[in-house]
């Protein structure tokens, strides 16, 4: 299992990491789409070669093949979009929030998944990427459709603990 030699790849000052990968995917309430769609496009978003190495064949095996296009999808349109609308935000000027922005994002409207499961990968990616408005937008779509914050939080705590385990094993095989 792949999740196994992932979790075998972090190092003992990092347990906490090892016991908390364990416990986001293994003991995680979302249903399969959710979890697997959430686990791909945050390792995808991570940007450690390694840990989408690892997770994107059981993501895979977990997934149907439009589930797994559309969690990749998910990855890529937030990549694009995340420092657009952080950017947008950060400046000082407001007049760039009036200003079309002129990028397409078709995949948004037909994410040949569910809604709700492309919105959840979505912010999760958002959360990972930091931009609080894109996180914003896509927790209020969440909500509106009855998404509990147990939910949403489940997403995220997905997304923390990826990106966690991407910085340190990567860097542990910097440092070997």
């Amino acid at each position: 299992m792949a999740l196994d030699e992932l979790k075998s790849a972090i190092p003992d000052y990092a347990k906490d990491l090892k016991l908390n990968l364990g416990s986001v995917i293994g003991n995680s309430d979302l249903p399969a789409q959710q979890l697997w769609g959430t686990v791909l496009a945050t390792a995808i978003a991570s940007r450690s070669p390694r840990v989408l190495r690892e997770l994107a064949p059981e993501a895979e095996a977990n997934l149907s093949p439009e589930a797994f296009k559309a969690a990749k999808s998910a990855a890529a349109i937030m990549s694009m979009n995340n420092v657009f609308y952080r950017t947008r935000h950060l400046l000082s000027d407001e007049e760039y929030g009036t200003m079309r922005a002129g990028l397409r994002m078709n995949v948004i409207g037909n994410p040949g998944v569910d809604k709700v499961d492309f919105e959840l990968w979505s912010f999760a990616v958002s959360a990972i990427n930091g931009c609080g408005m894109c996180l914003d937008s896509h927790e209020q779509v969440l909500r509106k459709a009855g998404v509990e914050r147990d939910v949403v939080q489940e997403a995220f705590k997905i997304a923390s603990v990826i990106q966690a385990v991407a910085v340190t094993v990567d860097a542990e095989d910097v440092l070997a």
